[in-house]
């Protein structure tokens, strides 16, 4: 078992310094933005957009739901696993520093499992996934691009290894899927259609 696990860290070291070592000025650039999260809030304007369009007034519950989904996220995967796992970030692993190309966000904190860039991007997209219907499959296609481009970069700043983005992948599903449920259970009885437009 430990074989096994020592292995996986080296695969996982290996492809962090492959990706994190293949950069250049424009992508510096723009995988420095896509880990903003400040960058992202037109993003999130029309997103909301879209919702308020598609769910009228009922469009409230559906932002409170995903706020509780990435605070799940966020705390499950900063407050929770990250101070339970104490893996070092790799730029914070002194035999890794000198190797690591940081973007001018910095090393970040000292741990890095699980990623919660991740986590909170792949809970919201698993939320609207199941909340939206079929007609919107392209906005589904963008989100999942989205969180994607959004945990990649985490790996390719130096924060982050491929791991702890997977790992904040998984967080985010079953967090988003969690809510989902709830939030089933919780409207099954209110004469509200929340799968069609109005």
């Amino acid at each position: 078992m430990g074989l096994l696990i020592e292995s996986l860290k080296q695969f996982d070291t290996k492809v962090f310094l492959m990706i994190n070592g293949n950069h250049n000025v424009f992508f510096d650039t723009l995988m420095y933005w896509a880990s903003d999260k400040l960058f992202w809030i037109p993003f999130y304007a029309i997103l909301l957009f879209f919702l308020i369009r598609i769910y009228k007034k009922f469009s409230i519950y559906i932002v409170v739901a995903i706020a509780v989904t990435i605070t799940l996220c966020d705390q499950t995967a900063s407050g929770l696993i990250k101070n339970l796992a104490k893996r070092l970030r790799p730029s914070h692993d002194p035999s890794l520093i000198h190797l690591i190309h940081l973007s001018k966000a910095g090393a970040g904190g000292n741990f890095g499992f699980v990623s919660s860039h991740s986590a909170n991007a792949f809970g919201l997209i698993t939320f609207l996934f199941f909340l939206l219907p079929s007609r919107y499959n392209w906005l589904k296609i963008i989100l999942l691009l989205w969180a994607l481009f959004v945990s990649y970069s985490r790996v390719y700043n130096g924060v982050h290894y491929p791991f702890d983005v997977i790992g904040g992948a998984i967080v985010g599903i079953v967090s988003g899927s969690l809510i989902w449920i709830l939030f089933k259970i919780f409207f099954k009885n209110k004469d509200l259609n929340i799968n069609q437009e109005d």
